[in-house]
């Protein structure tokens, strides 16, 4: 049974930090391309971060790059997102994404989310 399961989520004030792990299992965690995602309320769902195979490539979006930090342990089957200074913004639900495509068959899965609120 595929899960993926997201913790360390929490209340913190702006300018804190805090860090997300998701750990996966019932999938080979080291053939799938990793992705962080949130959603705030009322908006659309938005891409925060990827951490590709084999060669573990990151990429941001523009609104977190310098201070988010994505990051894998294929031996722990793990997805961490170290999150530095942060701000009001970056409240949301922040969800664990796997994907994989072979061939023409795409492999994708969502953890459930862990909430992030940044308030003072």
């Amino acid at each position: 049974q595929v899960q993926l399961v997201e913790s360390g989520g929490g209340l913190v004030q702006p300018g804190g930090s805090l860090r997300l792990s998701c750990a996966a299992s019932g999938f080979t965690f080291n053939r799938y391309a990793m992705r962080w995602y949130r959603q705030a309320v009322g908006k659309e769902r938005e891409l925060v971060a990827t951490i590709t195979i084999p060669a573990g490539s990151t990429t941001y979006a523009d609104s977190v790059k310098g201070r988010f930090t994505i990051s894998r342990d294929n031996a722990k089957n793990t997805v961490y997102l170290q999150m530095n200074s942060l701000k009001p913004e970056d409240t949301a639900v922040y969800y664990c994404n796997a994907r994989r495509m072979s061939g023409l068959s795409e492999y994708n899965y969502w953890g459930k989310g862990t909430q992030v609120t940044v308030s003072s």
